[in-house]
């Protein structure tokens, strides 16, 4: 082709040109139709698919009347917001979140500070200015206050530690319900033994100054005075053991004597509180000053000494040998809060019937082990404990009582027929050995035990 001709002649340059072109798409098509000849055709499922989408996807750019779209299809597909990847769900990138111009994820608009506008109308400087934000914690109701109190109550008549009620009161107390630190304790001591009152007569002694005040006791008896004729429902002595109550907080400095000896409603309050307060006044008003007050609920349990408890023992027994009352005799052993220390009961039970000599004791006292041991008041373990102490102090108790092996060996075989007793304490019993005379002054410490059980085989 020729390029230095004259401009002239553009209507013959062109015609050269397309024969040019169309020369050369000769040559192309002969050669892919030759190529085509020579290899079969082996259609690609997969790539076909991607090819049909990608073309789809292109001819989108083009109108429904096939004119061209205003955007061009490589920016459209640029700014798209979703997946590239043609095997995708055609779900935005992000679910639909991060980016310039897009509403973002669901809820991230909580995620906002507010921006105040003071070109807003509605906009009050006095209103944002002055905003002071304060923790309002709600006000716990009486029901609440109550549930949470009785488990810490019960848990300190185990522990005994008053500390740990004082922390677990500054938790969740509050300066309205105070008062009824008071209440629901002396409410939960009235339906336990003297021993616990005891203990609570000390929490609320410890308690005062640290976590109640004398005013907020005084509103605590307050309010149990006017619930006694409720309480007495289930507490029949309940005016009675709130005027201890009240002697005892007396006496520990807790509420001024004048609540009690001069009380400012006294006509006002009902029969019941009138009652508590004049048992408490009395306790107040005795010669003897307010020392005896300290054990106005008597010392429980294990504080007691040795000898005291011993004593008490003895004295039931001595009552129930005179009246042959069981139930009134568990009721007086289950008092005694002493149950490790039951082994001392069945030690006095046996002595005393060794003492006696008398069939109709020995049966009392049979019964009344065999009713201790149905009703679980003394364990198996804790009766074989009691006998085998007496097993070992039998030397002791012979010199005493000369009968004291014959009477045992037929007291136990009566126990052992009530079933109470098991085989290992009778292989176990003691026997006393025979003594042989290896002189003459032997006869003399022996003829006497020999006329005395003569004596006793006699009367029996």
């Amino acid at each position: 082709m020729d390029f230095e001709k004259p401009l002239d002649d553009l209507d013959a340059i062109e015609a050269e040109l397309n024969e040019g072109i169309d020369k050369v798409d000769g040559e192309i098509d002969s050669e892919g139709a030759a190529n085509l000849a020579k290899k079969p055709v082996v259609p690609d499922t997969k790539k076909r698919a991607k090819k049909i989408a990608r073309q789809n996807s292109k001819e989108a750019a083009i109108g429904v009347s096939g004119a061209p779209n205003f955007v061009a299809p490589q920016r459209r597909w640029k700014n798209s917001r979703r997946s590239r990847n043609s095997q995708g769900r055609g779900l935005p990138k992000k679910n639909g979140g991060g980016g310039k111009g897009v509403w973002g994820k669901m809820g991230s608009e909580l995620l906002e500070e507010l921006e105040i506008d003071a070109d807003d109308p509605n906009y009050d400087q006095d209103t944002y200015n002055n905003v002071e934000l304060k923790e309002i914690v709600p006000e716990m109701t009486l029901e609440e206050f109550t549930k949470k109190l009785e488990p810490i109550i019960l848990e300190y008549y185990d522990h005994g530690d008053t500390h740990e009620v004082a922390d677990s009161l500054d938790e969740f107390m509050t300066g309205a319900m105070r008062p009824y630190v008071t209440k629901v304790a002396i409410e939960i001591a009235m339906e336990h033994k003297q021993s616990h009152r005891e203990m609570t007569s000390v929490l609320l002694s410890d308690l005062y100054g640290r976590c109640i005040t004398s005013k907020d006791i005084v509103r605590g008896f307050d309010i149990l005075l006017d619930d006694l004729p409720d309480l007495i429902l289930d507490t029949p002595e309940a005016p009675q053991i709130l005027g201890n109550f009240m002697a005892r907080a007396v006496a520990d400095d807790c509420i001024p004597p004048r609540y009690v000896t001069h009380p400012d409603d006294k006509d006002k309050t009902n029969e019941y509180a009138r009652t508590a307060l004049t048992h408490a006044n009395t306790h107040l008003s005795m010669q003897t000053g307010w020392a005896h007050l300290d054990d106005v609920w008597g010392v429980g349990g294990a504080l007691r000494p040795v000898k005291t408890i011993t004593k008490q023992m003895n004295m039931l027994l001595q009552e129930y040998l005179m009246s042959r009352d069981i139930p009134e005799a568990h009721r007086c052993i289950t008092q005694l809060e002493v149950p490790h220390f039951h082994h001392e009961l069945v030690y006095e039970i046996v002595i005393l019937t060794l003492e006696a000599l008398n069939e109709n004791v020995e049966e009392a006292m049979c019964e009344l082990l065999k009713s201790l041991d149905s009703s679980c008041i003394v364990s198996p373990t804790i009766m074989e404990q009691g006998f085998q102490r007496v097993y070992d102090d039998m030397t002791d108790i012979s010199i005493d009582i000369p009968l004291a092996y014959i009477i045992l060996d037929r007291f136990l075989q009566r126990c052992y027929r009530a079933g109470f007793i098991s085989d290992k304490l009778i292989k176990n019993q003691p026997t006393r050995g025979r003594k042989r005379f290896v002189s003459e002054g032997d006869g003399g410490h022996i003829k006497p035990q020999n006329m005395q059980i003569r004596e006793f085989n006699k009367q029996v």
